[in-house]
């Protein structure tokens, strides 16, 4: 075993079989000849109908989560953030259990309509949105469009005008609060592309420009602090500052802003030492900090929403690979190989993300082989898992299970090295469907024009 680069957070684990259940989805256990299962259904088989690699994602633990949501925020409007993973099932069981949908591009925007979602229920985001994008939102009838610059509030003043309705829309207020979290997903310091300043005195400009144009319905505001926030702090001085632009807004033009949007960003555990906030937690944090916020600056609370993403899907999705070489650097760690790599989860490559792999195709005695997960591309920082701890006995074939991949795994899938993205399978009691079927090279040749 060598140990000469280990990590300091790293250390040996107890049992490399085991499923920390703050990683796994609810379903995931191990049969007695130690083959995992998730939703009822073993991952040998789930390799052999699908193949590999594969995302496996467990329906019934989506459901759970979106419920525990719309229970401790119940007194909010809980929009799930579709560009964390969205597909039309995924839109449907939200459609199913209440919640509102966040989209941030014509896709998602179609992907949602497509599916049937309430167009009341949608809320279009996006810092660049094109007039066709817009169009499409007064077309279709959403819910709020959140404006993010003074550009996107004329054009959609314009195009209201001629489409004949007014919609409701939130001003997105950057607050400069720079959560603690990677450089490329916060999004709520001064040096950031999404919102109007606050330093600047553009979100005040803002909320009165859209307050004054008559082709527009100006219900509120809007914030995000930013992506896998673990803490609430950030959060509390957030609050204050948007409260602050409400209650600015009440004195300058006589109206109180009946909503604002809290954003999402709620961290999950990666790793098993990792402790996000619990949801009950958050909720309740969010409000006390909304009462105080106006008690002290003398108006009413509003209606408050939130964005979840990641916090609903994250851990709900886990992926399947087949270990493809085995290669000891004597010294250092043992390298393996698996048939996905950066095409199926870049989120190492762009975010520094980390992961842990169990086997998934059986259990071993082995001692512990520190470890490093790669993929099959032709980069560097292919890397699946950086640092972790496999058996000793680790070899070509074995399928391997990465947790805690249901989040910007398949969203943010590509095609280098002219890899067809996955397929995404979801299992429940004891049956699996495909939900995205993988593509072919075919389909990748379709592409070509010659």
């Amino acid at each position: 075993m060598q140990t000469s680069v280990r990590p300091e957070w790293l250390s040996e684990p107890a049992d490399l079989n085991a499923l920390p259940p703050r990683l796994w989805p609810a379903s995931a256990e191990r049969a007695a000849d130690g083959v995992l299962s998730v939703g009822g259904v073993r991952a040998d088989d789930l390799a052999a109908e699908f193949g590999t690699p594969m995302y496996v994602f467990d329906e019934a633990d989506f459901r759970a989560r979106c419920t525990e949501f719309s229970e401790v925020f119940d007194d909010f409007d809980v929009y799930y953030a579709g560009k964390a993973f969205l597909c039309r099932p995924v839109a449907r069981i939200c459609a199913e259990l209440g919640l509102h949908l966040d989209v941030c591009s014509p896709g998602e925007l179609r992907v949602a309509i497509s599916a049937g979602f309430p167009a009341e229920r949608i809320v279009m985001h996006g810092n660049n949105k094109s007039a066709e994008e817009l169009s499409a939102g007064l077309r279709h009838g959403v819910g709020r469009i959140v404006l993010d610059s003074f550009d996107e509030l004329e054009s959609l003043r314009k195009l209201a005008a001629e489409a004949g309705v007014r919609p409701q829309v939130l001003i997105r207020v950057n607050v400069g609060v720079h959560a603690d979290t990677h450089a490329n997903i916060a999004t709520a310091h001064d040096d950031q592309k999404f919102g109007f300043s606050l330093r600047t005195g553009d979100a005040s400009a803002a909320v009165g420009a859209a307050h004054g144009a008559d082709e527009l319905d100006l219900v509120g505001l809007h914030m995000h602090l930013g992506s896998q926030i673990f803490g609430l702090d950030s959060f509390e001085r957030g609050v204050r500052r948007v409260m602050e632009v409400r209650a600015r807004f009440l004195r300058e033009h006589g109206v109180l802003l009946p909503e604002v949007s809290l954003g999402g960003g709620f961290a999950i555990a990666y790793l098993d030492h990792h402790r996000p906030t619990p949801p009950a937690e958050i909720a309740a944090g969010l409000r006390e900090f909304t009462r105080r916020s106006c008690a002290e600056l003398g108006t009413e609370p509003p209606r408050l929403a939130i964005e979840p993403g990641r916090a609903l899907v994250g851990q709900s999705g886990i992926t399947v690979y087949r270990v493809g070489t085995v290669k000891e650097v004597t010294g250092l760690r043992t390298f393996v190989a698996v048939d996905g790599g950066m095409s199926d989860n870049i989120r190492p490559a762009l975010y520094d993300g980390v992961y842990t792999g169990v086997l998934a195709g059986r259990s071993s005695d082995a001692g512990p082989m520190l470890s490093r997960v790669v993929g099959l591309h032709c980069d560097a920082g292919d890397v699946v898992v950086r640092d972790d701890y496999l058996p000793a006995d680790t070899r070509v074939g074995d399928l391997l299970a990465v947790p805690t991949t249901g989040a910007y795994c398949r969203s943010l899938a590509n095609n280098f090295n002219h890899t067809p993205r996955p397929p995404v399978v979801a299992v429940r009691d004891g049956e699996a469907r495909l939900w995205l079927r993988r593509e072919t090279y075919d389909d990748l040749l379709a592409l070509e024009v010659e």
